[in-house]
């Protein structure tokens, strides 16, 4: 089974997390959904509270602490990058596939936040720092106006390397870092935080998302005549990325983004196509720009 739509912003139509941290004492705490992969495996869950704990405790402008990763987990991250290596060829676009060059993520081991953030922060200005998991949409799309990127540290479990009911460091180095390391799209990322920091009222931060969500996270454009992905939950899961075949493509219209509700379960039925990366580029940024919510 492949990974399904997955993001670090909780989901505003519906919360479909399968796991939340709890505090007992100063101790975080993750607690698991009985049908997550991961809920019998004691040490993945242990494992699991120490990176949380990380996140917990982190202090911003720090290094970030290394996460503790299993020889089986560092499988895990080889086997993704196996599954998305010829999907990135065939499907990416040229500015994500530039920027994966430069950023140069290993595909042998899962590489540290801090390392990660350092050669981010080197070619664009963004940074990462850890959050323990889902985190509310204000908070994640807000924090991106300071240039800064909430990642999660942990891997989905091994028992199901192509599958993760949850985002985890695949979809968030995979999919974002590579993009955040464009300084185009750190731009973009950047005057999205600033349009949310900007926003009042529930309704009007469900219509920001949705944008969000059809174009960083789900967003496709031409290239000749070519469809390829920019998305990061597009670039984070071959599935995703073949599944682009299947999908209705429809206008880049912002306005059809913001009413258009999505469904995290399953393949995106419909996605948005630029007419070229300059048109989503201008267009998007514009957009942002001159957000009013």
């Amino acid at each position: 089974m492949e990974q399904r739509s997955s993001s670090t912003v909780l989901d505003t139509n519906t919360n479909t997390a399968n796991s939340a941290i709890v505090m007992e004492g100063r101790q975080a705490i993750v607690q698991l959904d009985p049908d997550h992969p991961g809920f019998r495996d004691l040490e993945y869950r242990k494992r699991r509270n120490v990176i949380a704990q990380i996140a917990m405790e982190y202090v911003p402008g720090t290094p970030v602490p290394d996460a503790p990763y299993t020889p089986e987990e560092h499988g895990v991250w080889r086997e993704v990058w196996r599954s998305v290596e010829l999907a990135h060829q065939k499907h990416a676009c040229s500015e994500y596939m530039r920027y994966r060059a430069l950023l140069d993520l290993p595909h042998e081991t899962i590489p540290q936040l801090e390392d990660v953030s350092a050669r981010v922060q080197k070619l664009s200005g963004f940074r990462l720092e850890p959050v323990g998991g889902l985190v509310l949409p204000k908070v994640f799309l807000a924090t991106l106006g300071d240039g800064v990127f909430l990642s999660t540290q942990y891997i989905r479990h091994h028992s199901t390397p192509l599958y993760t009911p949850e985002p985890d460091v695949v979809h968030e180095l995979i999919g974002h870092a590579a993009m955040l390391a464009s300084p185009k799209f750190a731009h973009l990322n950047r005057l999205i935080g600033a349009a949310a920091q900007r926003t009042e009222g529930e309704e009007a931060l469900e219509r920001l998302g949705r944008v969000y969500w059809y174009t960083i996270e789900f967003g496709v454009l031409r290239e000749g005549s070519e469809v390829k992905a920019y998305g990061a939950g597009l670039l984070s899961s071959a599935g995703e990325i073949e599944a682009m075949s299947k999908a209705e493509l429809r206008p880049f219209v912002l306005e059809e983004m913001q009413a258009l509700p999505y469904d995290v379960t399953r393949y995106q039925p419909v996605l948005f196509c630029a007419d070229s990366f300059e048109q989503m580029y201008e267009t998007l940024g514009a957009f942002f720009e001159s957000w009013q919510g």
